[in-house]
Parts: structure tokens; C-alpha cells; sequence
């Protein structure tokens, strides 16, 4: 009774996990391999409590197999280097099963020792990452693995798990557990998809329940009190934190504020002020650019104002900044721009300064042409005079293409009238 809820809800065969129907229900090719005592190498890949751990050990408890368990987190070389000692052994006749929970903390080394056994098959592995994979997990060990992703539960998976739990706990205590609809629904959506928040915070709200004629109440105005920021799946160095801030991004380059704000939200609530801060700017110059110049000072007095108020305030000024964004026209002109010069530059493609750009007022005796012969624009009409300013090797290079929007083709429009005099 000492261990948690979740623990002694935890499933023990794969019909009872919940949620993960595309990996799980039966006809599956994961569940026909599992089923048929195929275990193949595989890497689990997803948030927290959503049943990795589960699988993997519902998996390996029944493969057979001499099985190891290690958690990244603790997992010294010397733990590593026992496992692959048993190979040969009799303990490891039957063969050697690894089971490694966050396989993201394991280092570059500790991960290529695995390589060679597993590489003949004397030792079969199963790891666990909250973390994307493909970047934590060493490529070589990963290209020897099937990456499977388990997603978010569902509230409807969470409420069959705490439907479970509550009836654990009812033969446990031998009290009834009465829970509001409301209360069910709040619990089932603010955990963020995971079981263990989820049923902890029944357990919770179990223990807190006073009885009344035999039965515990579980209120909506309690689960409230437990459910606060609950439902923040959220790491300022991991995926969560990536994923969020490319939604906000990409939902401002489409012009849906309603999802820019929401994401903005989830910031905010995280109490991320620098990321949004950061992103916004970039946005202002990637995405809206010269489309509208304005947004770009605007962007950045919204920034400076929401730095210097600090949460919770500093929402408000970003806000009017997602808003902003979001609504105005798009450009990525001087973006395409810049990214084409810089490619030619790694190309190779740059060539000398010309001559009458050059900071300097003096030739050198070998100079085929004597004298800068700079022209001053502001010296002619328009302030504008024909002349070469890319280098030789790039005569005729076009980078700038003006955007369809009206700021540029306004510009457009004034430029082709002035050169066409030229």
C-alpha cells in the first residue's frame, strides 16, 4: 500500500495498457512480433506516462529472455559492462535483454559500447526516451533499432485509467469514491495525456475526501485546486519546448492569431518570457518583413516593455505583438535574399571588392586604372547613379526578388522608374 497508485495500477499484460491503439490492438504488426516472441531491438519514443515503461516491461517480462533493467539517469559503464559479461554465461543462455529507461542520458561512449552486441544479436535492447531520438541517441544504435512513438492519451483513455484506479481504491480502503462529472472531465483534460499525473491526482483527492456515509465526494472545486497548471507538458531543453515555439512561428507565418495566441499561452504559463521574446523578433524580420518595415519597431518596443514588466504582465505586450504579427501581410524577400548570398559565399562565389568601393583613396603601382572613381548618388538626380557594386565575378547576381505585397511593389514601382532613366 506504500507504493503509488500508479504503480499498482500499472498493466500486466498488453490488453490492459491504455491508449496506444496504433501500436496495441490486436492485428497491429508491433503486437503480431510481441505476440509471436519476436522482440526486436526497438527504441520507445514519447512524453511521460503514457505507457513506455509499461510496455517495455510487460515485453520483456514475458520474453523468456535473462532480462536487465537500467536507467539512464544512474547508469554507470561499469553497469553496462556487467550486462555484456553475462554474454556466453549460463545466466545468459537463453539470451540477454536489456531494458534501458532514458536512453537520452546515457553518454556518446556508454552508448557505442552497446554497438557490437547488439549488432549479433547476443544482446536484444529496449530503450525509453521522452526526448526526440534522432537527436539524443547515437546514430549508429539507432540505425540498429525501430523507433515506435507513443502518443498523448486521450481524455477518454485517462478516464478508463482513472475508472480503474478509483476502483483499486475502493476495494483497498472499502469506501465508496463518489467523483462529479465535472470534476472526472477536469481531471481526464488537465493532465496532458499523462496517466500517472492523472491518477496521482486521484489519489490525491481520495486521501483529502472526508467520508460521508461511507462514501468519499470528489468535487469539482477540489479537482481544480489539484489541476492547476497540471496540464503543462513543458522543458525549457527538450522537445516540448521546440515544438512549441515552431507552432507559434509557423501559425503566425499562416496568419491564425487564435493559434499564435494559444501557443503564446502555453509560453507564458510556462513562465518562458525570453524564448517568446526572442522568437517574436525573428518573426518580425522572417516572416512579415518588408511586407509591412513598421512591425519590426513595433515588435521590439512590445519586447522591450514585456522585459522590463515581467510576468504576468509582459503577456499583454506580447500579445499585441502575436496579434500584430499574425494579421499582417507576409514577406520572406530579404530572407531568400540573405540565404542565397550566404550560399554562394560557401560556394565560393564572392570575388574582390570593386575598386571604387573600396576604403581606400591610393593605388598601387601595379593599378592598370589610376584613381577610386567612386560616383556620389546624392550628386545626381534621384540620388541615384548607374553603377557596379557587385564584385566582377558576380555581375548580373540577383538575390532581392520584391515581394507581391504592396510596401515592395510600391518600391518596385518608384525603382523601375528612376533606373529606367538611367
Amino acid at each position: 500500500m506504500n507504493s503509488p497508485l500508479a504503480d499498482r495500477l500499472r498493466p500486466k499484460t498488453l490488453d490492459e495498457v491504455f491508449g496506444q491503439k496504433q501500436l496495441l490492438a490486436p492485428g497491429t504488426v508491433f503486437r503480431r512480433n510481441i505476440e509471436a516472441g519476436r522482440v526486436p531491438n526497438m527504441v520507445f519514443y514519447g512524453p511521460p506516462g503514457v505507457g513506455k515503461t509499461t510496455v517495455a516491461r510487460i515485453i520483456a517480462e514475458n520474453s523468456g529472455m535473462r532480462l536487465h533493467k537500467l536507467n539512464g539517469t544512474s547508469a554507470s559503464t561499469a553497469d553496462i559492462r556487467t550486462v555484456i559479461g553475462e554474454i556466453g554465461t549460463l545466466m545468459g543462455h537463453g539470451g540477454i535483454l536489456l531494458y534501458l529507461d532514458e536512453i537520452q542520458y546515457l553518454n556518446k561512449k556508454q552508448q557505442q559500447s552497446l554497438l557490437e552486441c547488439i549488432e549479433d544479436g547476443s544482446i536484444t535492447l529496449i530503450a525509453s526516451t521522452t526526448e526526440n531520438p534522432y537527436f539524443y541517441v547515437y546514430t549508429a544504435l539507432l540505425s540498429r533499432c525501430t523507433v515506435f512513438e507513443f502518443k498523448h492519451l486521450s481524455p477518454e483513455d485517462i478516464k478508463e485509467a482513472l475508472a480503474r484506479a478509483q476502483a483499486i481504491l475502493e476495494q483497498e480502503e472499502g469506501c465508496g469514491i463518489s467523483i462529479e462529472p465535472a470534476a472526472l472531465d477536469l481531471m481526464a483534460t488537465a493532465c496532458g495525456g499523462d496517466v500517472r499525473k492523472s491518477v496521482g491526482s486521484l489519489e490525491l483527492l481520495a486521501g483529502a475526501a472526508q467520508p460521508e456515509d461511507g462514501v468519499r465526494r470528489i468535487t469539482l472545486e477540489m479537482a481544480q485546486q489539484v489541476a492547476q497548471r497540471s496540464s503543462m507538458n513543458y522543458d525549457r531543453d527538450a522537445d516540448n519546448h521546440y515544438d512549441t515555439i515552431s507552432a507559434l512561428q509557423k501559425s503566425i507565418r499562416g496568419s491564425d492569431p487564435d493559434a499564435a495566441i494559444h501557443y503564446l499561452a502555453r509560453l507564458m504559463e510556462a513562465g518562458d518570457l525570453l524564448s517568446a521574446c526572442r522568437r517574436l523578433l525573428v518573426i518580425a524580420a522572417e516572416d512579415v518583413g518588408l511586407a509591412y518595415p513598421q512591425a519590426i519597431p513595433i515588435v521590439k518596443a512590445c519586447v522591450d516593455s514585456a522585459l522590463q514588466l515581467g510576468l504576468p504582465e509582459a503577456q499583454l505586450p506580447l500579445a499585441d505583438a502575436v496579434v500584430l504579427l499574425a494579421t499582417a501581410p507576409k514577406s520572406n524577400s530579404a530572407h531568400n535574399a540573405i540565404i542565397a548570398a550566404r550560399e554562394d559565399l560557401r560556394r565560393g562565389r564572392s570575388g574582390q571588392v570593386p575598386r571604387q568601393l573600396q576604403n581606400k583613396h591610393y593605388d598601387g603601382a601595379d593599378a592598370k586604372v589610376k584613381g577610386q572613381r567612386y560616383l556620389y548618388p546624392h550628386d545626381y538626380p534621384d540620388h541615384w547613379v548607374a553603377q557596379q557594386y557587385l564584385p566582377d565575378e558576380l555581375v548580373g547576381t540577383v538575390y532581392y526578388e520584391f515581394g507581391p505585397n504592396k510596401t515592395e511593389q510600391a518600391a518596385k514601382a518608384y525603382w523601375d522608374r528612376i533606373k529606367g532613366r538611367g
